[in-house]
């Protein structure tokens, strides 16, 4: 069992960065794929960006690529996703997830993950 507290979410310009953090419950955290997903409102929940267990790895979505970093702390059970020259369209509410496993996929969808935090709420402003 995992438990998934995010934080760090806000209100901030367009142009502007934030840095969410996900802290993790349980000893087998490193065991786990991380993975931030969000959704807009009337929007379905996509995904983010992934990390493997090692950080090794990772996976963007093409509208992030170069904006967005991904990263963990497998020592602190935490993983962040530093946002960088946000824009309106990333309002949304954030989620971090994870799934059990050692292989990265290249893309993940809300079923394929088995622990989901309640999310916390970026709002980009024009």
């Amino acid at each position: 069992q995992v438990q998934l507290v995010e934080s760090g979410g806000g209100l901030v310009q367009a142009g502007g960065s934030l840095r969410l953090s996900c802290a993790a419950s349980g000893r087998t955290f490193s065991r786990y794929v991380m993975a931030w997903f969000r959704q807009a409102p009337g929007k379905e929940r996509e995904f983010v960006a992934a990390i493997s267990w090692n950080g090794g790895n990772t996976r963007y979505v093409d509208s992030v690529q170069g904006r967005f970093t991904i990263s963990r702390d497998n020592a602190k059970n935490t993983v962040d996703l530093q946002m960088n020259s946000l824009k309106p369209e990333d309002t949304a509410v954030y989620y971090c997830s994870a799934v059990q496993g050692f292989s990265l996929n290249y893309y993940y969808t809300p079923r394929d993950m088995d622990y989901w935090g309640k999310g916390t709420l970026v709002t980009v402003s024009s």
